[in-house]
């Protein structure tokens, strides 16, 4: 108990699919659909024509796979691997396929920084982790008695 009258009870953080979460776990289920999609067809119809390209589309869409089961179950560790996992991703490819072209013979998902989608590859991965922060940090719990007046000294 606290000198006011109320109990120190620990808030649990909020869990990441609801609320504004719910958007976030949709934009990342529809991304794991294109990615998935668009790299087994790539694997399964053409991968010698660019391996490195279309294995790197199909680890894309597996990652944001992970990424939407464990934003939707609250699986934060699991969030956290993903989402960082997506982010070093972006960057070292978006990178090199903007840098040495040659390696790079055909988009991937994560080609020039995603630039194929719109750029959302770019700026999904630091939205999930600022959500995954933003949600991890205990909130004031919403059926807690407001915080009474100390009492009077004197």
């Amino acid at each position: 108990m606290t000198v006011a009258g109320t109990t120190d009870a620990a808030v649990p953080p909020r869990p990441t699919g609801t609320g504004a979460g719910r958007l976030l776990v949709a934009v990342y289920g529809v991304l794991a659909l294109a990615a998935s999609a668009r790299g087994l067809y790539q694997v399964g119809t053409k991968l010698h024509e660019a391996p490195v390209a279309y294995l790197l589309s199909l680890v894309a869409g597996l990652v944001y796979v992970v990424a939407t089961y464990a934003l939707a179950r609250d699986l934060r560790p699991l969030a956290w691997c993903a989402v960082v996992f997506e982010m070093v991703g972006v960057l070292v490819v978006g990178t090199l396929s903007t840098v040495d072209v040659g390696d790079f013979p055909d988009e991937t998902v994560w080609s020039r920084f995603g630039a194929g989608y719109g750029y959302v590859p770019l700026v999904l991965p630091f939205v999930g982790l600022w959500w995954l922060r933003r949600t991890g940090r205990p909130g004031p719990a919403v059926d807690a008695p407001p915080p009474s007046a100390p009492p009077a000294v004197g």
